[in-house]
């Protein structure tokens, strides 16, 4: 089985192709093979390892965007968002790539849901 042309992400222009295997993302997590899958430009993979060790570092995420990727924060998010869709970033990265689907996911739900309810101290709702 493979991907349907129009269906795939655009690539880099300087990304190269190879064959892989895409375990989806639906509930039976079936694996296909993808005939060309795209690889990953260098600053794509320093985006994925900076998601995956930033934590680490003494300084602030935001400032460590800007000095390593020289652009702004939603320049860089709207980028790792991109990213994080396409196929070889799972392949290359997959506990960082699944978590921040995971966070995506559930910002877009909460945003679709509207502000949740709190309840007070005797189990009521303060909405």
């Amino acid at each position: 089985m493979t991907i349907d042309a129009s269906a795939r992400p655009r690539a880099h222009p300087r990304a190269r192709r190879r064959a892989g295997v895409l375990v989806s993302g639906r509930p039976g997590r079936q694996a296909v093979r993808v005939a060309n899958l795209i690889e990953l430009t260098e600053r794509e993979r320093a985006l994925l390892d900076f998601e995956g060790s930033w934590w680490t570092l003494d300084t602030h995420k935001d400032d460590l965007i800007r000095a390593k990727f020289s652009c702004s924060l939603d320049e860089y998010y709207q980028e790792l968002n991109r990213l994080i869709d396409v196929p070889a970033a799972l392949t290359y990265e997959p506990l960082v790539v699944r978590r921040l689907v995971r966070l995506r996911d559930r910002k877009r739900r909460a945003r679709l849901e509207g502000p949740a309810q709190v309840d007070d101290a005797h189990g009521g709702s303060t909405i």
